[in-house]
């Protein structure tokens, strides 16, 4: 199974919003750079990149600063926020990112997604991000009437080959994955899919790791490791060690 340290930036800095909610953050360093360094020194091969303001404004806002991180490590980088169009795409990979994080666009312009998943294949990701199995855009401003497990079968039916689902309410609240939303998302789709949001002890990744059966692949883990409330050389060691080369290019 893939760790994923989060590195979520708004306004330049390394922050992590509460729930979602731009009106609670905390900031953990002035220096996402120097965050991604740590992780990957600590033993990190992926690393998952947010656009925060991008994610709010419909565009990518901290291009450059992604592009610095990119340019400083050798884990794959993945990016979201913003990502709402074919050039965006293309810039991310051209400058070096290894997948694009589509969000708000694929829910709301599925056609679009399945010409891009058909073009670009493994380097798309698709984020469902839900409140009580419900899906959220926007940077989780806005609800819809989308249930994620349908979105998710359309999406992988339209050839989209993973996705990350993202229990909004467990988000940043170090309350523990929602293993039964996960493992029905999971099943509701035949794709590899990364879980986001309440992994908070070591315990939560040995509750992953057995749904790897269903398709869940990897773990997004953000507050924890910043709070100091999990180790990520301990969470990497239960998670399996060095991924597979499709696991990491793929």
């Amino acid at each position: 199974m893939i760790i994923f340290p989060a590195i979520d930036i708004r306004g330049g800095r390394c922050v992590r919003l509460i729930q979602g909610s731009f009106d609670r953050e905390v900031v953990y360093d002035d220096d996402p750079v120097k965050v991604a360094k740590r992780w990957e020194a600590e033993g990190a091969t992926h690393v998952h990149v947010v656009d925060l303001d991008g994610a709010r404004k419909g565009e990518p806002v901290n291009y450059r600063i992604i592009l610095d991180i990119v340019d400083a490590v050798d884990m794959m980088v993945q990016v979201g926020g913003g990502i709402r169009s074919e050039e965006n795409v293309r810039q991310y990979l051209n400058a070096g990112v290894g997948r694009v994080v589509l969000g708000t666009m694929a829910i709301m312009n599925r056609l679009f997604v399945r010409l891009l998943c058909e073009e670009f294949g493994h380097q798309i990701v698709v984020a469902i991000d839900a409140r009580e199995g419900v899906v959220s855009i926007d940077g989780w401003e806005a609800d819809t009437m989308f249930l994620a497990r349908d979105v998710a079968a359309q999406l992988g039916a339209a050839g989209c080959r993973r996705f990350i689902y993202t229990d909004i309410a467990r988000d940043g609240m170090l309350q523990g994955p929602n293993i039964p939303a996960l493992t029905e998302f999971a099943r509701a789709t035949k794709v590899p899919v990364i879980a986001a949001g309440g992994v908070s002890a070591l315990h939560d990744i040995h509750l992953l790791k057995r749904l790897q059966p269903a398709g869940v692949e990897g773990a997004i883990i953000g507050k924890a490791l910043y709070d100091g409330k999990l180790n990520l050389r301990d969470a990497l060691q239960i998670a399996g060690g060095v991924p597979t080369a499709d696991q990491r290019f793929g």
